[in-house]
């Protein structure tokens, strides 16, 4: 007779990285169901273009400035600087379906995810290297599509 709990033995243990990359994407799309996303502080000399979206009241974006956010971001950690640019040059997040309005909602989570992203680099001594954050951002992406439910 088979006990409930006998899966359990039969589980492989989930190596240490995978948890730890599991657990920051869960962290992290808990953040970003919050607008703006929370922030320490604001360097004002840095990040100062960023004071009005938490200052005033601001609606939270489409989930499509979150999708080309987490775009960005891949582009970044893979050093994809080329495409980053021409993105932004040409205004392709126009063409995406996202509004002029959206462009400092979509920096704003570029930064915060990249600044996540560097964090945990910096947190673990860089054990976190650029190859397992990239995976940490698709674990988020998969959580998010999961949160939104299946789309039309």
């Amino acid at each position: 007779m088979a006990s409930r709990w006998d899966y359990l033995f039969e589980t492989k243990p989930v190596p240490m990285m995978d948890h730890l990359l599991e657990e920051v994407a869960k962290l992290l799309a808990k953040d970003l169901q919050q607008w703006p996303p929370p922030v320490q502080e604001i360097d004002l000399d840095v990040g100062g273009q960023f004071a009005p979206l938490f200052t005033e009241p601001t609606p939270r974006p489409a989930e499509a400035v979150y999708d080309e956010a987490l775009r960005l971001t891949r582009w970044e950690l893979e050093r994809e600087l080329e495409a980053y640019d021409d993105y932004m040059r040409n205004k392709r997040y126009q063409a995406r379906g996202l509004a002029p309005t959206d462009r400092l909602p979509l920096l704003l989570l570029n930064r915060w995810l990249v600044d996540q992203m560097l964090g945990l680099g910096e947190a673990t001594e860089g054990r976190v290297n650029r190859r397992l954050m990239l995976k940490c951002l698709e674990r988020l992406e998969a959580r998010r599509r999961l949160i939104q439910g299946p789309t039309a």
